[in-house]
């Protein structure tokens, strides 16, 4: 599987059956080459014209199951959530 083809995936938690959102990207090891996790932007504001102030970066090891369609995973949503740095 391709890193783009990742991003057309729907991101679901299966503890709550929430909708995450869509992976954007992921982090891996540069020395081994291993993902470490995959990053899940969170919801716009306004209307979708700005951007949001978090991101869930969702560790590897918490990915159950991935479809065609979609990626499920295992996640405390708290323990996941992390603030974007703007400037």
């Amino acid at each position: 599987m391709r890193i783009e083809d990742l991003k057309r995936k729907e991101v679901i938690n299966c503890c709550n059956c929430k909708i995450l959102g869509c992976a954007d990207d992921i982090a891996f090891d540069i020395c081994t080459g291993c993902i470490e996790a995959i990053i899940v932007p969170g919801p716009s504001k306004w209307c979708g014209l700005v951007c949001s102030d978090y991101e869930y970066v969702i560790p590897f090891k918490c990915i159950t199951q991935v479809g065609p369609d979609i990626i499920l995973v295992k996640v405390d949503e708290a323990e996941v959530k992390h603030k974007i740095k703007m400037f």
